[in-house]
Formats: structure tokens, sequence, C-alpha cells
């Protein structure tokens, strides 16, 4: 897998408003999806790569806009080879 140059992750409560917020962020910018994890607690985080101004660009579009109640959002620019490795763990899990 080719080092991003940036991760938007965003944060909601439910798996159908994790859909929604991917579909508005792929919809914004051209992202890739990479991982999708969630909690007990019915917390869904969604990770999608890209460049830093199409992360920021679906980031933001969530935060004016957003689908659903959305609990955290941010976008990380230069991840660092150990995030690259664990979001490269967590992908493994949507194949």
């Amino acid at each position: 897998m080719k080092k991003p140059e940036a991760y938007a992750m965003v944060e909601i409560l439910g798996a159908a408003n994790a859909v929604q917020v991917v579909d508005q962020m792929v919809k914004c910018a051209t992202l890739d999806m990479c991982a999708w994890e969630t909690t007990c607690g019915g917390h869904a985080t969604v990770i999608l790569a890209g460049e830093v101004s199409a992360c920021k660009a679906a980031v933001d579009s969530i935060r004016e806009n957003p689908p659903c109640e959305v609990t955290g959002a941010c976008v990380i620019s230069g991840p660092s080879d150990e995030l690259v490795l664990v979001v490269s763990e967590l992908a493994k899990k949507l194949k």
C-alpha cells in the first residue's frame, strides 16, 4: 500500500450514519476508503485517504453540513509510518 498524503477521519454514532458520511465525503473529493472501525458503544470511525486538500475539503464538508451527529473529525497530513501500519491493519478487516 502506497503511503497516503493524508487521512480524513470522522467518528459518528451508528453504522447507517457512517455510510452517509462516507457517501458525502467521496462525493466531495477524490478519496479512497481505507478503514471502518466500530466499538460496542455504537460509535463508528471511518478513515479515508487522499491528497491533503481532498481530505480537508471532505472533512470541512462534514463539519459544515453534517448528515448526522458527528462526534469527531480530523485530517492527519503526512501520516507517520506507524499510523499507516495501524490503518493498514484496520483495512484488513474490510476485506
